[in-house]
Order: structure tokens, then C-alpha cells, then sequence
């Protein structure tokens, strides 16, 4: 395998490194209550995912 020759700088390692950031999170409208949720999760106010409920919220 190919080895560095000489060592990477740290400005160049940050350069290279700039995209790597934490995006929100997609979020959507829950078809049963109408809450914001995250998408391709189960509703946390009503339990409900894909039409189906799959918990019951304990409030």
C-alpha cells in the first residue's frame, strides 16, 4: 500500500474536513395528530407510524 512521503498540515486536514458538519434533522407533519416529528420515525405525541399505532405515549 502506498504510504504519505511527507506529513499532511493541519490547515490542509481542515480544509479537506469542512464538509463534514451536522445537518437538522428532516422534520414532517404526523398525518394522525398534526405534531412536527422527525421523518421515517414514530410520532412521540401520539405513537403513530404509517397509519398504525406502535406505543402509547405515557403522558
Amino acid at each position: 500500500m502506498p504510504n504519505p512521503k511527507r506529513r499532511m498540515s493541519k490547515a490542509r486536514s481542515a480544509k479537506r474536513r469542512t464538509h463534514y458538519k451536522a445537518q437538522a434533522p428532516s422534520m414532517v407533519v404526523c398525518n394522525n395528530c398534526g405534531e412536527m416529528k422527525v421523518n421515517h420515525r414514530a410520532c412521540p405525541e401520539c405513537g403513530f407510524y404509517n397509519g398504525r399505532s406502535h406505543f402509547t405515549p405515557k403522558s
